[in-house]
């Protein structure tokens, strides 16, 4: 291995330059609102290893005025470089490291050891190493950036902590994949499916279920009942259960990705696959006895649901659509009536709303909402202790199903807060609440909830909330 120093030298002339730019701006008397700004990151560094798995990092500095508040985000970025392997018999980066302390006298007396890496101690980012042929170890401080955690783990050790890569490369970044495989994506590329097969055959035998096409993703297939689900693939030949034979429980490779089988005495069976599949395959099912329903879900690709649609209706299977949500009758409209010219009261004030600000109610409300959007409010209808919004969702940030372009959100009491006003844009984070009979699906913006006026700076504030919490 090969450590190299991962923060680069400090450039005169880049420096020049921004104590130049702060000082025109103070003798120009501009005022400071808001954070400070970022200068462009410099480049990546040189890989800290030679071979095998390395760190390289960037960085950027803040151009904070007096008064201003600290830029936004993170001044380091560390992203996972991957060299090739390291040569058979090569000694590995932690072994190293210990081993570069052999010979020499530690622990205040003139006793020398040959060290080994430890890997039971609580901080797995130290050197901890362990004198061979003694019952002891000892830390030598923090471990080189780049050293693996432990053996086999995905993540580095960077600045004595232990960070993971995210799908985008970048250590400790949380970035996943959504469910239609996009890195850091909103669920909105994809089309969720989920249905329920009910027919129940006139006669024992192979049924089909359903067309799982080409590029579905998170696939799950449920039941419970002495019956058992068969899988066939592109060529015609069945991947498990096929041929009135039971196949045992296990992982089996199919259309380019692992099916998980599972069986228990329940009787339960179930399938996933996390996909995307390569090619179509064909879910049947082997029926003993009626069918109680077969669960079926996948995430599919927008430009793919068509054809899916199509292919399905062609072989003559009823197309179960997900029921829409409860959408309550409007009561039909009186007839106008000119109002008496009579002093009428106003209505009572609603009372002030509890101050929801700042980051940390900006990361609890995005992280634990199912629904995170912009939207225009198109109405608002006030009935006993509820409030509902209608709403024409503009953009995605988060959704755990799909939208439909117009939206209903409630919200609970008379005077909820926050207060949306019509014709606005905002920003909401929204949980789902389904009722136990499963008769009501709604969106429901909770009491003293995130609702923010949309702008391009709320934007910016939500995309880097989405960085520090999960999908």
């Amino acid at each position: 291995m090969d450590p190299a120093p991962l923060f680069p030298r400090p450039r005169l002339f880049q420096n020049l330059l921004l104590l130049l730019w702060a000082l025109l701006n103070c003798g120009l008397g501009v005022s400071a609102q808001g954070p400070g700004e970022w200068t462009p990151w410099v480049s990546w560094t040189r890989c800290s290893s030679s071979c095998g798995r390395g760190v390289s990092v960037r960085s950027r500095r803040c151009l904070q005025l007096p008064g201003e508040d600290p830029c936004w985000g993170d001044s380091h970025e560390y992203r996972l470089c991957q060299l090739p392997d390291c040569p058979p018999g090569a000694v590995p980066f932690r072994d190293l490291q210990c081993a570069l302390y052999n010979g020499r006298p530690v622990l205040g007396t003139q006793k020398t050891y040959q060290w080994v890496p430890f890997h039971g101690a609580p901080n797995q980012c130290d050197l901890n190493c362990l004198a061979e042929g003694h019952a002891f170890y000892h830390s030598f401080g923090r471990v080189l950036d780049g050293t693996a955690c432990s053996p086999g783990a995905q993540g580095v050790c960077v600045a004595g902590r232990c960070l993971s890569p995210g799908c985008d490369g970048l250590l400790g970044s949380g970035a996943l994949e959504d469910r239609c495989g996009r890195c850091g994506g909103a669920n909105d590329s994809c089309l969720f499916v989920q249905r329920v097969f009910r027919d129940a055959g006139a006669f024992a035998g192979y049924w089909n279920v359903t067309l799982i096409p080409e590029g579905a993703r998170h696939i799950r297939v449920a039941h419970r009942s002495r019956n058992h689900l068969a899988l066939m693939g592109g060529d015609g030949r069945y991947v498990l259960n096929g041929d009135w034979a039971v196949s045992p429980p296990g992982t089996y490779e199919a259309a380019g990705t692992h099916v998980v089988y599972t069986r228990d005495t329940g009787p339960q069976e179930t399938l996933q696959a996390a996909g995307p599949t390569s090619h179509n395959l064909l879910l049947q099912v082997l029926l003993q006895e009626p069918n109680p329903g077969i669960e079926f879900e996948f995430w599919l690709p927008q430009e793919r649901y068509s054809p899916f649609q199509a292919r399905v209706q062609a072989l003559g299977w009823p197309l179960r659509q997900p029921q829409p949500r409860e959408v309550e009758p409007q009561p039909p409209a009186a007839p106008a009536v000119i109002p008496a010219r009579t002093p009428t009261l106003a209505p009572d004030p609603c009372p002030p709303c509890p101050d929801t600000r700042g980051r940390a109610h900006r990361l609890l409300h995005y992280c634990g909402s199912d629904f995170v959007f912009q939207a225009r409010v198109l109405g608002r209808h006030r009935q006993a202790q509820e409030t509902r919004y209608e709403v024409r969702i503009q953009l995605v940030y988060k959704n755990r199903s799909p939208l439909r372009a117009r939206e209903y959100v409630w919200a609970p009491g008379h005077c909820p807060c926050p207060m949306l006003a019509p014709h606005r844009d905002y920003l909401l984070a929204v949980q789902r609440l389904v009722s136990p009979n499963g008769t009501q699906d709604r969106l429901l913006l909770p009491h003293a909830g995130y609702a923010r006026p949309w702008s391009p700076a709320e934007d910016s504030r939500v995309r880097l909330t989405a960085r520090r919490c999960p999908i």
